[in-house]
């Protein structure tokens, strides 16, 4: 049996997580990682998507706007821009999510001669877009309500 590791999941607004998981997928920006005791240590972004905790209550899967995961050898932290449960989310909330994305790409295209600036924010519409389809949320949808 695989053993434990110490894992926090944090956002600004509140802690979410702060237990014991056997295992923790997280949607990386540069790819999804699963994150076990003794996993090497690594500090990653992560993209939006769905972060899968697998732990002494079963499966529990939280989605995160973005931020940073820090990896060391018995333990995950996860600081996320934003991060909900996933029994949480909403098509109100949900819009939220997609206008602030959205805002970030109208001031990012301003840089149109710089591409870094505006690829990172068309990356992050896209991711963003994907993940509420990804979950049933349609991101052209307004004031649906929760």
């Amino acid at each position: 049996m695989a053993e434990n590791m110490k894992f926090d999941l944090v956002s600004p607004e509140r802690s979410l997580v702060s237990g014991e998981a056997s295992a923790v997928q997280i949607p990386g920006t540069d790819g999804d990682l699963t994150v076990m005791y003794g996993h090497a240590p690594v500090i990653t972004t992560l993209r939006p998507g769905i972060l899968r905790v697998e732990g002494p209550k079963g499966e529990e899967d939280y989605l995160v706007s973005g931020g940073f995961a820090e990896i060391n050898g018995d333990g995950l932290t996860v600081l996320a821009e934003r991060a909900v449960r996933r029994d949480e989310m909403h098509q109100e909330l949900f819009n939220d999510w997609v206008a602030e994305a959205r805002d970030a790409k109208a001031k990012a295209d301003e840089f149109k001669n710089e591409p870094g600036p505006v690829d990172d924010a068309a990356k992050l519409l896209s991711d963003m877009v994907a993940l509420g389809t990804h979950i049933g949320l349609d991101p052209n949808q307004t004031n649906l309500g929760g």
